[in-house]
């Protein structure tokens, strides 16, 4: 019985040593994928802020509490149009006190043109038309006693009273002609121009000082920027708003210094914003850094985008997304950038030859995000090892595994 025993310790113990042996003899299994053959595009992804290409700052012309805004964000506007209104009441009662005075020397102006008052022409008028129907009859009352007279019918001195009268009434009308000639000096016409080119001038300054309050638009654009309220205070020189042309929109492109290098003027940019899916722009780099600047904690190059914006959809101050292509590889061969290793100082792959994997050094070129040109070591077709937790050494044995084994 105990033989029987010791027999089976003995079978148990064997099958285990040959499991940990054919264990310890598996090849492990390793992605591999395929070197392909395309046309490999280089793009420097980065971001950037969209601007007008050609705008202007509304400003103040002068202090004041701003009483109306005519316009918000989006409005389009003509040159000149207003922009916003500044409370001016003192301007606004000065120019309707100055305009007031400018109605009335005109008045004045019109009498002396007529030769007076209507009120004072009329009166002295009348006057001078009824002497003359008295003296009218005066004249045929006088006529009658004269033929009186002449026939021995009637004394001579009858005719005297009638005469004194009529005598009175031809001076009576001589005075009031010269009354109304007098009513305007020659001088008066003279004194009139003057009251009213001083008139004039007061109702220009108050124009003048009302049109300071009135902030207008400097040029033809869309309103991008307004951040001001009604009530709020402004110095001269004040920001009220900004306008600008934005069917042509310019973009500054923060590439980081040491990419610096890929970017070329006349090269393709594609632009993108995050809050319209699906909308692209195209553009060239038209200018390169100037200067290093920083932002954040980058140090970068602003690189200028000018790109078309019909319809206006892409907003000035928006931050976008660019995609500079900034070389292109057409039929490169190319492999993910996960399967290029380093050993000893040296870049290269393991490629698949039967089922062991050998080392290869290789020289790559451009890439983007995910792939990377081999220039020289491998062909299309190659199989190369991916990224893996397992060490491998020229000429080890493997299972090889599709790229997409295990994900």
């Amino acid at each position: 019985m105990k033989m029987i025993y010791w027999l089976l310790a003995l079978l148990l113990f064997a099958a285990l040593g040959w499991f940990a042996f054919s264990w310890k003899n598996t090849p492990p299994e390793i992605r591999f994928t395929i070197v392909k053959s395309e046309d490999l595009v280089d793009t420097l992804n980065t971001n950037g802020k969209a601007e007008p290409i050609s705008w202007a700052a509304v400003r103040a012309e002068r202090a004041g509490r701003l009483g109306e805004i005519r316009v918000q964000k989006g409005s389009i506007v003509t040159d000149g149009a207003i922009i916003a209104l500044l409370e001016n009441n003192e301007a606004r009662i000065a120019l309707q006190t100055a305009e007031a005075r400018v109605t009335q020397v005109q008045g004045d102006l019109q009498t002396v043109k007529q030769g007076g008052s209507s009120s004072a022409l009329a009166e002295i008028d009348a006057n001078i038309a009824r002497l003359r129907v008295e003296k009218t009859n005066l004249d045929q009352e006088l006529a009658a006693i004269d033929r009186l007279i002449a026939k021995k019918a009637a004394p001579p001195q009858e005719a005297a009273l009638p005469r004194g009268r009529l005598k009175v009434m031809v001076e009576q009308i001589r005075g009031l002609q010269d009354r109304r000639t007098a009513l305007v000096s020659p001088g008066d016409q003279t004194a009139v121009d003057g009251r009213l080119k001083e008139a004039q001038a007061a109702v220009a300054l108050a124009k003048e000082k009302m049109e300071q309050g009135s902030i207008r638009s400097p040029l033809e654009g869309v309103v991008f920027q307004v951040d001001l309220r009604p009530g709020a205070f402004v110095n001269p020189g004040d920001v009220v708003a900004n306008v600008g042309r934005v069917d042509t929109m310019r973009v500054n492109v923060y590439v980081d210094e040491p990419e610096l290098g890929r970017v070329a003027v006349g090269q393709p940019v594609n632009i993108t914003w995050d809050a319209l899916a699906g909308k692209s722009w195209v553009g060239t780099v038209e200018r390169l850094p100037v200067q290093i600047v920083a932002l954040g904690n980058r140090h970068v190059g602003e690189v200028l985008v000018s790109i078309a914006n019909p319809g206006n959809e892409l907003p000035p101050g928006a931050n976008i997304n660019a995609a500079v292509r900034s070389r292109t590889a057409p039929e490169a061969i190319t492999i993910p950038k996960e399967a290029i290793r380093r050993e000893n100082g040296v870049t290269g792959v393991f490629r698949l030859e039967g089922d062991k994997v050998t080392w290869r050094p290789i020289e790559t070129g451009i890439s983007n995000v995910s792939r990377i040109q081999v220039t020289s070591g491998l062909k299309s077709g190659d199989r190369v090892a991916l990224a893996t937790d397992t060490p491998l050494r020229s000429g080890a044995v493997v299972k090889a595994a599709s790229e997409d084994a295990g994900l």
